[in-house]
């Protein structure tokens, strides 16, 4: 059967000092007009790779693309040399690419009127004057304001979500065929998210474009794609419909995927990670390549399993039933909640905390007003509790945070830690609290210094805050600590380079640990990982609570993450707070329009709940906190606002159960 975009057998390796190691082993997959299909897995496991070589993307040398053809409507693509005629007038005209980091795939030194130009030009010849006009339509067809004047903007004068529109207006400019999306949305928040992805899925059926999406996040592969293919150390282990995947996974691995993600509809179910880490190109092994890590491998997993029917148009490469591993799987069953429940008094009280900064103008620099960051912010947490704080990108949590940690200065109110305000201390005075109050950071290789071994990076806190006397007790605390974060104590002399991002992250922990501190915040600890890693940190930090009865502050954009594993949930937005509640009650009875409109945009992995669900998109983006709006500070994006919402700032409301909104028609 012919296919409009079909790869058949596709074999890419590397080559290096060590020789040979295979990234894509055997690949063959198909994708038709107008339908979404997507790619799945860990990082590592040659999803991007298998895109990049069939468009002729990878640096030759040192990749190799052995053996394998790829057919675009009949014509084979391999037989085309990378930079020929040929292939530059494929890529960006017949399949267009979006790349995951619109920052670096964009040339900042050019305006992107004549990036988009440069495309047009190129691919359809285009004459200048009608190649800007088809970039302002480009521009207006993905969501760009004033389309006209920010022809001539430079990328860096765009946010994030604003740039992946761009990049998905350059893709589009030549009207692609196929286009291929790797991790478009990674960086971005869940309702930037769920715009871009809506936009993109909209002009694919619009124009009838094949549309290959890559990607780890389970809930987008269940709400978007028609098709899935699940790869892992280089093969599809598993391929089918998206409904018939999701009801019946029979691919161990795909399982494991699935039971290592939250999910909004969750009741503490604790999460269950993949063990081990996928092997990497160079250490391939005969048989299948997910034996060391499967919980019920036998001995026919040293032979290689090819991909067989389990349905109808459903394959999986596992020599195991799916009766048999259901049969498995209740003799290994985990149950129990995760999140600790003995909570204590309240041990960080937050009043009214307002961050701002001078604006300074004229020859002599004189203050001319200031700038608000965080508008009279109040919430509190009790010993052994997790707090989640949620809300989009620019809304403040992070800023919050560190004004907490006195990175930052806050400008009025009180921080009381233990009862005793730390806020108006100066940092002579604060230091000797320093020790109580940790933080564990969002990325754990640039927050981790990379020269240094990270035996001294988890002991440093002990040298400086004199927690430990002589060399012998300063090492057996050292080994305690990476044992606690599941560390073994004998790769303690490697540089942070030397780990996999879950190991850094748990290096990160554990220096945030030596100190024994009260309280420690996690600022987004988790989203640079991949799913599995993500559960492995989460189950960690949930038994070092029960263990140490520690308080977490935990910020996140991921609000499945956030509904796991905290006690309650403050929503924030443009630097308020506009609900905060007991997490169960939150997700159950989200009274702000704004709260409403973050979990709508939260994918569940489960396609038959996604096609039922009522989702209502939110419009625009976080405004500047220049052009903070008079009254509500939602009240530009709300769908309920009135005349009064425009003028007068709503009070954060409590009711006798603890549930606050600020809202003046949250009940209507």
């Amino acid at each position: 059967m012919k296919h409009f975009l079909e790869v058949e057998d596709l074999h890419v390796s590397f080559m290096g000092d060590h020789g040979k190691s295979i990234a894509v082993e055997g690949v063959s997959y198909h994708v038709e007009p107008g339908e979404v299909v997507c790619f799945v897995g860990e990082s590592g496991s040659g999803k991007s790779v298998t895109q990049l070589a069939a468009l002729q993307l990878l640096p030759v040398p040192p990749a190799v693309i052995e053996k394998g053809r790829v057919l675009l409507d009949g014509e084979n693509l391999m037989e085309y040399k990378a930079n020929s005629p040929q292939m530059r007038a494929i890529r960006g005209g017949e399949i267009g690419m979006i790349f995951q980091e619109p920052m670096t795939s964009l040339n900042p030194v050019k305006t992107i009127g004549k990036q988009l130009m440069e495309s047009i030009v190129l691919h359809l010849k285009y004459s200048n004057e009608k190649a800007r006009a088809r970039a302002v339509e480009l521009l207006k067809q993905v969501g760009i304001p004033d389309p006209e004047s920010r022809l001539k903007d430079y990328p860096h004068q765009f946010s994030g979500g604003m740039r992946q529109r761009i990049m998905i207006a350059i893709a589009l400019a030549a009207d692609p065929k196929v286009i291929v999306a790797d991790e478009p949305t990674t960086a971005l928040d869940v309702t930037t998210q769920a715009q871009i992805l809506d936009l993109l899925t909209s002009l694919a059926r619009k124009h009838n474009t094949a549309l290959i999406l890559i990607t780890h996040n389970l809930g987008i592969v269940a709400r978007y794609a028609q098709r899935i293919y699940v790869m892992y150390a280089g093969n599809i282990v598993e391929k089918g419909d998206s409904p018939d995947i999701f009801a019946q996974p029979s691919h161990p691995y795909t399982r494991g995927l699935l039971k290592a993600v939250p999910r909004l509809d969750d009741h503490n179910r604790r999460l269950v990670p993949i063990d081990g880490l996928p092997p990497s190109p160079g250490s391939r092994r005969v048989g299948c390549q997910f034996n060391d890590r499967c919980p019920y491998a036998s001995e026919a997993c040293q032979k290689t399993q090819a991909l067989k029917a389990v349905g109808e148009q459903h394959y999986s490469a596992c020599w195991r039933s799916l009766g048999d591993i259901l049969q498995l799987e209740k003799k290994t069953a985990e149950d129990g909640a995760g999140i600790n429940e003995q909570l204590g008094d309240v041990i960080l009280n937050v009043e009214h905390l307002k961050v701002s900064y001078p604006i300074h103008k004229g020859i002599l620099n004189r203050k001319a007003g200031e700038l608000t960051i965080i508008d009279d912010i109040s919430m509190f947490l009790r010993r052994g509790e997790t707090l989640g704080l949620v809300g989009e990108s620019g809304c403040g949590k992070s800023t919050t945070a560190k004004a907490i940690l006195k990175l930052i200065e806050g400008t009025k109110g009180r921080v009381e830690f233990n009862g005793k305000d730390i806020l108006p201390l100066k940092e002579k005075d604060f230091r000797p609290q320093r020790k109580n109050i940790q933080m564990i950071f969002q990325d754990p290789y640039s927050s981790l210094d990379p020269r240094t071994p990270v035996e001294k990076l988890v002991g440093e806190p002990l040298r400086i805050h004199g927690l430990v006397s002589g060399t012998e007790a300063y090492n057996r605390r050292v080994d305690e600590l990476f044992e606690l974060v599941g560390l073994d104590p004998s790769l303690k002399d490697r540089v942070a380079h030397e780990f996999s991002g879950g190991q850094r992250q748990r290096v990160g922990i554990a220096r945030a640990l030596a100190a024994d501190p009260d309280i420690i915040i996690c600022d987004e600890p988790i989203s640079a990982l991949d799913v599995s890693i993500q559960a492995q940190i989460i189950n960690l930090l949930e038994d070092l609570q029960k263990k140490l009865s520690l308080t977490y502050l935990f910020i996140a954009h991921d609000l499945s993450v956030v509904k796991h594993i905290s006690h309650r949930v403050a929503v924030m937005y443009l630097g308020n707070i506009v609900e905060l509640s007991d997490s169960h009650e939150l997700y159950a009875n989200a009274r702000h329009p704004y709260t409403r409109a973050l979990l709508g945009a939260v994918p569940i992995p489960d396609p038959q709940v996604e096609l039922t669900r009522e989702r209502k998109m939110l419009p625009g983006e976080v405004p500047s906190v220049v052009n903070r709006p008079k009254g509500c500070c939602f009240c530009d994006r709300c769908e309920r606002a009135t005349n009064k919402c425009s003028f007068e700032k709503p009070p954060l409301e409590w009711d006798e159960n603890g549930h606050a909104v600020a809202c003046f028609n949250w009940q209507s």
